[in-house]
């Protein structure tokens, strides 16, 4: 089940809701975790093993950990709880890749395991890592309550795609959260808006994504649509479900950390980094990047833990070649940036951000080829290699078709909009007061049309249920 679906907007979602309001507070986490698990299991129940287990683990081991703090055994039962979290995510999602490349490294013939992945099951093996860890270092207490560790871990508004919530950020929160009309109010809108972001743009732009895969007819003007298309779809897609997922958090009464600001407006891929997936890249640097030394170490070593830290990134996105060099070339960006490059970008306004866009533009056509050898072929188009013709008769057609979405696009990427409203609302009460009374009825607006869209069968893939 999906956010930006029939089922979730207009039945289980209402019927969750009114439930969770009418029971007293003391049951409330409880209605929480059955509707998560009865949401991650609408679609394939039989995982629910993997993160019932995996719960189990967590909440039994945390405990362990805190009760022998300070001694041996702590350290012990962190390493099971680690290498049990770890275990479990790589033989559903890295064993056939390691099977494969082995088999090609030896020539060997080995059968390949087939374990489709599951759902989110790179997010929750973050959670309950982020747990154990926490505890060990003695940043929060153990939680005794298993209702309320499950509930934080299978909560299905972060469940699917993030953001990676962590247990610290939360648990004043599942022990005593404040409800209120307001919280509610503003949940439904930042909701609403990860929907349309969703359900109008992001679908939209998939769309002609597809239909530049499925073409035989190639020129650069359509690389080029595709390739920009292509990085405006996952960031309306990704922001816009973590726009959903902080919305329904919200009225749930939790407050999530934001995890998208505005990237594609970075003037480096340093910044860049710090906008986008924000709480990915926190996640990596507080548990990987920290404990291996960060930039406190010798060149060589700093080096080192650059490259570790975003090959796990590239990785931890899918089990293919592709995503291990898209986070490796974040890798060498990232280092160039820090050792001489940045200094270099300060001196002009301009070609920062250009370098920045292509750069991305790049990145995300690795990330998105189904080979290496792929992405390399299509990122030469983008310059005419394969005497590939500038324009095609199917290229001027789409470009025409999309030209109005790809400008919603771009400027939707940006703080342009925000920035207006907010600027009317400071400077002219009168229009401020206006803006207040119309957005209800703009809400609305969106909603009815992007359930237009999902009722008329629309294109409505998530690009994260991969990971």
């Amino acid at each position: 089940m999906v956010f930006s679906s029939i089922p979730f907007l207009y039945y289980f979602l209402p019927c969750v809701l009114l439930v969770y309001f009418l029971v007293p507070k003391r049951f409330k986490n409880t209605i929480l975790l059955l509707s998560s698990l009865l949401f991650y299991g609408w679609g394939e129940p039989k995982y629910l093993i993997f993160m019932i287990a995996a719960i189990i683990q967590g909440y039994v081991l945390g405990l362990l950990i805190e009760k022998y703090q300070g001694k041996k055994l702590s350290k012990l039962f962190l390493t099971l709880s680690v290498v049990f979290s770890l275990g479990l995510l790589g033989y559903c999602k890295y064993a056939d890749f390691f099977i494969e490349n082995f088999s090609a490294l030896t020539g060997l013939s080995i059968q390949l395991l087939n374990i489709a992945l599951p759902i989110g099951i790179s997010f929750y093996t973050f959670q309950i890592l982020s747990y154990t860890v926490d505890v060990y270092r003695g940043n929060v207490k153990a939680q005794k309550n298993f209702i309320n560790l499950a509930a934080y871990v299978a909560m299905f508004p972060q469940l699917i795609a993030g953001p990676i919530v962590r247990y610290s950020d939360v648990a004043k929160q599942l022990e005593s959260r404040t409800h209120s009309i307001e919280k509610v109010s503003l949940g439904t809108r930042r909701f609403i808006i990860g929907v349309a972001k969703k359900v109008l743009i992001a679908n939209t732009l998939g769309e002609l994504c597809s239909t530049f895969k499925a073409s035989c007819e190639q020129s650069v003007l359509f690389v080029w649509l595709y390739a920009i298309a292509y990085v405006l779809h996952i960031y309306f897609d990704f922001s816009g479900y973590s726009d959903m997922a902080i919305g329904l958090g919200k009225i749930l009464g939790f407050d999530f950390i934001e995890n998208f600001n505005y990237p594609y407006i970075s003037k480096s891929i340093t910044e860049f980094w710090r906008r986008w997936h924000i709480s990915l890249g926190s996640w990596f640097r507080d548990y990987v990047y920290i404990p291996l030394g960060g930039n406190r170490v010798g060149k060589l070593r700093w080096i080192f833990n650059i490259f570790v830290v975003w090959m796990l990134t590239g990785l931890w996105h899918g089990a293919a070649w592709n995503f291990v060099l898209w986070g490796l070339l974040f890798a060498v960006l990232l280092m160039m940036e820090k050792l001489f490059l940045l200094k270099l970008l300060d001196k002009t306004k301009v070609l920062r951000h250009v370098y920045v866009l292509i750069f991305v533009v790049f990145s995300f056509i690795l990330f998105d080829s189904t080979s290496v050898k792929s992405a390399i072929t299509c990122i030469g188009s983008l310059f005419g290699a394969g005497d590939l013709p500038l324009i095609s008769a199917e290229s001027v057609y789409y470009f025409r078709s999309y030209a109005l979405i790809l400008i919603i696009g771009v400027i939707g990427a940006t703080p342009l909009i925000k920035n207006a409203i907010c600027s009317i609302k400071e400077k002219s009460p009168f229009g401020a007061k206006l803006l207040n009374m119309a957005e209800p009825f703009v809400l609305a607006a969106l909603l009815i049309i992007a359930t237009a869209y999902l009722v008329d069968g629309s294109f409505n893939p998530f690009l994260y249920f991969r990971f």
